[in-house]
């Protein structure tokens, strides 16, 4: 899979050793010189990591992740420092960095960790992609299926699904059927899991 490693450092030295190490692996690499430009920068829809300057002039490494998060942008992320302290990194840690690093990084350990950042990234993006599916699956069910589907996590029998919506148990299970064909579920437990997914409640117990 395709993946992009962004590059925010004010220090015009620092970034181009960066994008060198990273060019030299044959990373695909996107520099910025400052928190603004990056985070007004159309993002690639591929899975990417931040290698992050924690103080810049404008803006700290803190203000960005912030920004990121309220953009909806789930991104791994790596800070550099160039004086690192035990409470910043565990400050750092709290905020979500993947990896707090001083200045200048061990190549070898820099390059480790972007690849693992890469990796997250991956999975981050498969299971948005996948929670994303699930969400368009679940807005195609009727009030009606939605009603079935709370039921049914709850662990009711189509005949207690059947009483609790007021309908024969015939009518109960075509829903129930309906249901597990729009969710693309096989199982019961399947469409649990995929219903914990998208954080649905359930309704009713046995």
């Amino acid at each position: 899979m395709d993946s992009i490693v962004y590059v925010v450092d004010d220090d015009h030295s620092v970034r181009q050793s960066l994008v060198s190490l990273l060019t030299a692996e044959d990373y695909q690499v996107a520099a910025f010189a400052s928190a603004q430009t990056f985070l007004a920068h159309p993002f690639s829809p591929t899975p990417g990591c931040l290698i992050l300057d924690m103080n810049m002039p404008e803006a700290n490494g803190f203000d960005v992740t912030d920004a990121l998060t309220q953009l909806g942008y789930l991104i791994p992320t790596i800070f550099l420092t160039g004086y690192g302290t035990i409470p910043l990194t565990v400050k750092a840690m709290k905020a979500g960095a993947y990896e707090f690093m001083t200045k200048p990084a061990v190549p070898r350990l820099l390059l480790q960790a972007v690849a693992d950042a890469l990796k997250l990234a991956e999975k981050n993006l498969a299971a948005s992609r996948e929670k994303q599916a699930l969400s368009t699956r679940y807005e195609s069910l009727t009030p009606r299926e939605r009603e079935v589907l709370q039921l049914a996590i709850g662990g009711l029998l189509n005949k207690q699904i059947a009483t609790a919506l007021g309908v024969s148990e015939i009518t109960a299970k075509v829903h129930k059927r309906r249901v597990m064909e729009k969710m693309a579920v096989r199982s019961l437990t399947d469409l649990v899991r995929a219903a914990e997914r998208l954080n649905i409640v359930k309704t009713g117990s046995r």
